[in-house]
């Protein structure tokens, strides 16, 4: 049953980030899903569909893509697909249809964890709780990090998206109240260590505004890992081209180990992928290994 909490429809970005406290609205199919849940319970909900944060712009230099696009609009922009193919691919293998209709790409870039203990209410999560524990390391396990996890949390991150962009070495704009700033999308996301709850580095009152991508002239290829080909989570994506895996681990994961073939590692399932974080080709140590 959802809480009760204050709403109103942004009509400027200077008014969307007047609240350092508030939740930001774009497509909802994550947030209001937690709402429903209890698991957010945010006392303020700001509505930013309205606000100039839509666009897809390829360019020789790369490509930018406003926060407030529909992973569905951009999976299907003919020049996106030709020129970053793990981006189109990415998107096109994820959820259904009519979520990728209402998604938008900077909610999807935020999306939170599928673990099944974070989603109860009724179940100890320091991700959720701080400091109550974490019944998924010794518990229901089978779709949860090998590669950087903690004793803290072995959750694992939700986003085809992410994995796709970390490969290609892509940002992200941010802004608040007192300016703008762009960080890698590598580096925006945390490991959970002994602080779970701590998924990022977005700031409070802070918003993703646009999604910058670097030209790409190498092949690239984005593989999915599932239990089903329609809607369903992965159990471990990875990108060709430029090494990159997901899911299977507690963020997005850059393989910068030189000179050995991308399918060394890639397409040979989760224990292929444990032993290469075991031999130190992915950040993050073995399965439970990093903070």
């Amino acid at each position: 049953m959802m809480k009760t909490y204050d709403f109103v429809s942004a009509g400027s970005i200077r008014q969307a980030l007047s609240r350092e406290d508030a939740s930001y609205l774009a497509g909802g199919t994550t947030l209001v899903d937690l709402m429903k849940l209890e698991v957010m319970t945010p006392a303020h909900v700001v509505d930013i569909n309205s606000l100039p944060l839509r666009g897809i712009h390829c360019a020789p230099q790369g490509l930018r893509i406003g926060a407030l696009e529909r992973m569905a609009d951009v999976a299907v922009h003919h020049e996106v697909a030709q020129r970053w193919s793990m981006v189109s691919t990415a998107l096109a293998l994820s959820a259904s249809p009519q979520l990728r209709n209402m998604a938008s790409i900077g909610g999807n870039l935020l999306q939170r964890t599928r673990c099944d203990y974070f989603r109860d209410v009724r179940m100890p999560c320091n991700k959720r709780k701080p400091g109550s524990g974490c019944p998924a390391v010794n518990g229901d396990n089978r779709m949860h990090a090998i590669l950087g996890g903690s004793s803290a949390c072995v959750a694992t991150h939700a986003s085809d998206l992410a994995v796709a962009l970390v490969a290609l070495d892509a940002s992200i704009r941010l802004q608040d109240r007192h300016g703008e700033r762009v960080i890698k999308l590598a580096d925006f996301y945390r490991l959970p260590g002994d602080t779970p709850s701590v998924e990022n580095q977005l700031r409070p009152g802070e918003l993703i505004t646009e999604v910058i991508v670097p030209a790409c002239d190498w092949p690239q290829a984005y593989v999915k890992v599932r239990d089903r080909t329609s809607y369903e989570f992965p159990g471990l994506g990875g990108c060709g081209g430029r090494r990159a895996l997901g899911r299977g681990a507690g963020r997005p994961h850059r393989g910068r180990r030189r000179g050995h073939p991308a399918v060394a590692v890639a397409g040979r399932g989760e224990g292929s992928a444990g032993q290469a974080g075991d031999r130190g080709e992915l950040p993050g140590g073995g399965p439970h290994g990093g903070g």
